[in-house]
């Protein structure tokens, strides 16, 4: 899979990531990272988020996250981010984000997601969060998680 980038140097996608840094250090109360835009475009777990359209689609999904997908970042941030699961799975998924609204961030979600090429993985220990600028103006929702366990 050929994989393209962002320009992490550019300021929308570096004014993106403090999105997704800052948003989550006032959810949470932890650091999400420490470094730049290219470092959590580089970690070592999945981080995505997703804007607030009526069917939200894909705004951000770092190497891992393409990885697991078998999605280059073209793919990824066109796609609506409820066919991150299977069909079977997207009302639990909807759910989930319900849900999130009254409470910020959840912890310990789980789940199970589909490939580009079928392939089933299950996510373990997620966190997701409402993103909210410095304003607390609603942005979309983030995820981010390290265990994978293909199925």
């Amino acid at each position: 899979m050929t994989q393209f980038a962002p320009n992490v140097e550019n300021e929308f996608w570096a004014d993106h990531v403090a999105l997704l840094v800052e948003s989550f250090m006032r959810t949470t109360g932890r650091p999400l990272i420490s470094g730049d835009a290219k470092a959590l475009y580089e970690a070592d777990f999945v981080v995505l988020s997703h804007n607030t359209a009526a069917d939200p689609i894909l705004t951000y999904a770092n190497l891992r996250a393409q990885g697991l997908w078998e999605r280059n970042w073209d793919e990824m941030t066109q796609m609506p981010s409820r066919l991150t699961a299977e069909p079977d799975e997207r009302a639990a998924r909807a759910t989930l984000f319900e849900a999130l609204k009254g409470q910020g961030y959840l912890d310990n979600y789980e789940g199970i997601r589909v490939s580009a090429t079928g392939r089933r993985f299950a996510i373990r220990n997620a966190i997701i969060w409402t993103l909210t600028d410095q304003n607390g103006q609603h942005q979309g929702e983030a995820a981010t998680f390290k265990e994978v366990e293909f199925i």
